[in-house]
């Protein structure tokens, strides 16, 4: 099951004997186990019904007589094992993921890897428990998953500043999340969250980057994208030609296919140009209304020919640097 299907289920009081929670993603874990843990039981149920035990301290014979408990006065006991990866005996709970107990409500997380599910163990999991394998996002998934985060906390965030926050923080949800959670607490409810919200409250420094560079180019704002190429060259390691060009293409590929779209609900939108939220699918039809289908396939010609010559294929006479070829692939997109 995937982890919103987990979370609809428990939101609905719809409880199973075992969860068995893996993988590398620990935000999906801790999401799940949290919610247990926090909402299952109320504040007096908790002092008979729940247990918290940690894989590298306890074997499986601890687990099985604290799970064969029968609860007092609640319906359910809650037992939660952390670290199973790190519990030797994990295996030896067969016989008790064979015959759960009914009242009981057993969680296992098993953290920073991939559990197989190879051996009769595995296999009796896989028949028995509610499994969630918590997969990391990758990168270009991250912006995507900001954006729905901030939105089930009554926040809206454009484009920019999500993909900025995914650049700097990288793909770790949890340290995400944390900065996300800082900064919702400096701000009004409902707000709008641009690049001077991120810049105040997580601490990024206003540098330039290929997102907003894209976003000017998109929208023709010619003062912008020479100033973003100005420091694109003062800043080659950060900046380097072959990156720059695969996003680009990348962006004006889809903007290209959008123009094949334009009467298309915006659901068939977002699934051709593989995004997720409406508040990217936006910028990329500000986009298309800039440049003509002709014009479109002028931009792609010119990113091809520039990432040829980068790479220095029939254009070694020359001896322009990367910065220079740059700058004059920009001019010629814009006029």
């Amino acid at each position: 099951m995937t982890y919103a299907q987990i979370l609809t289920q428990l939101k609905k009081k719809e409880y199973q004997p075992v969860y068995f929670l893996h993988g590398k993603e620990s935000y999906f874990i801790d999401g799940i186990t949290d919610y247990i843990d926090k909402h299952v039981l109320g504040e007096a149920e908790k002092a008979f019904n729940h247990t918290i035990l940690y894989g590298k301290e306890v074997d499986f014979k601890t687990v099985v007589d604290v799970a064969r408990r029968f609860p007092m006065m609640a319906p359910y006991q809650v037992v939660i094992v952390k670290e199973a990866q790190e519990m030797r005996s994990l295996k030896d709970l067969l016989s008790y993921v064979e015959n759960p107990s009914p009242t009981t409500i057993l969680v296992i997380a098993h953290k920073h890897k991939t559990f197989k599910f190879n051996t009769k163990f595995g296999k009796k999991i896989k028949e028995k428990a509610v499994v969630l394998q918590a997969k990391p996002l990758y990168d270009n998934q991250v912006p995507d998953w900001i954006v729905d985060y901030l939105a089930k906390h009554k926040f809206q965030i454009d484009i920019g500043a999500a993909q900025l926050i995914g650049e700097y923080l990288g793909a770790d949800l949890s340290k995400i999340s944390n900065e996300l959670d800082k900064m919702a607490i400096n701000l009004e409810p409902g707000a709008k969250i641009t690049t001077k919200e991120i810049e105040a409250n997580i601490g990024i420094s206003k540098e330039y980057n290929v997102f907003e560079l894209q976003k000017a180019l998109g929208f023709r704002d010619v003062l912008k994208a020479n100033r973003i190429v100005q420091y694109f060259i003062s800043n080659p390691k950060k900046n380097p030609m072959p990156v720059v060009l695969g996003a680009l293409y990348n962006y004006f590929s889809k903007v290209y296919m959008l123009k094949f779209l334009q009467n298309a609900p915006d659901q068939d939108q977002l699934k051709a140009l593989g995004l997720r939220s409406p508040y990217f699918l936006r910028e990329y039809k500000q986009s298309a209304k800039s440049y003509s289908r002709s014009q479109l396939e002028q931009v792609i010609n010119l990113l091809r020919e520039y990432d040829l010559k980068s790479k220095g294929v029939d254009y070694v006479s020359t001896g322009k640097k990367d910065g220079e070829l740059l700058k004059e692939m920009i001019w010629k997109i814009l006029h």
